[in-house]
């Protein structure tokens, strides 16, 4: 790890699309952050579809998988980091609104593509936050999501 990297971590809870994980790779090596944990079924390196969006930044940025989310999330808690989903539901926080401090350390939960965030997980974080969107769809790709939220959290805790 290198003295630039901030501490946030990206925590990808069942992502089918191998598209999906490359590019969250690449946002995550852009922004220098701490790491990817790959969570359930989502794929691995060297897995094809990941390396072909990653475009190697499967090699820059430290990445860990983990069979379960919740596995992933009690051992980063008991470690002191603080959790925040990326979901619609009662309670969320829209993302300007949403300012870490400096010093924090954040693991930002991304879910599946087409449930979103498992309810469980939803109930562990410490804040749900949300894209406030203004179309019909009410709803983004979860690579895009992750562009999005990861550059307002790296500003954020960049100071």
């Amino acid at each position: 790890m290198t003295d630039s990297r901030i501490s946030v971590r990206v925590i990808l809870d069942n992502i089918r699309s191998g598209l999906n994980v490359g590019s969250i790779f690449r946002t995550a090596d852009a922004f220098a952050l701490e790491g990817v944990d790959l969570c359930g079924y989502t794929g691995r390196p060297p897995h094809r579809d990941i390396l072909k969006s990653a475009l190697g930044a499967t090699d820059s940025v430290p990445w860990a998988g983990h069979e379960t989310t919740a596995g992933c999330i009690a051992g980063l808690q008991a470690d002191g980091w603080r959790i925040a989903v990326i979901e619609q539901v009662a309670g969320s926080v829209p993302l300007e609104e949403w300012q870490p401090a400096v010093g924090e350390r954040w693991a930002v939960v991304l879910g599946n593509e087409v449930r979103g965030v498992d309810p469980e997980i939803v109930e562990k974080a410490d804040v749900a936050v949300e894209i406030p969107q203004f179309g019909q769809k009410k709803s983004l790709n979860v690579s895009v999501c992750a562009g999005i939220v990861l550059h307002h959290t790296s500003l954020t805790l960049r100071g």
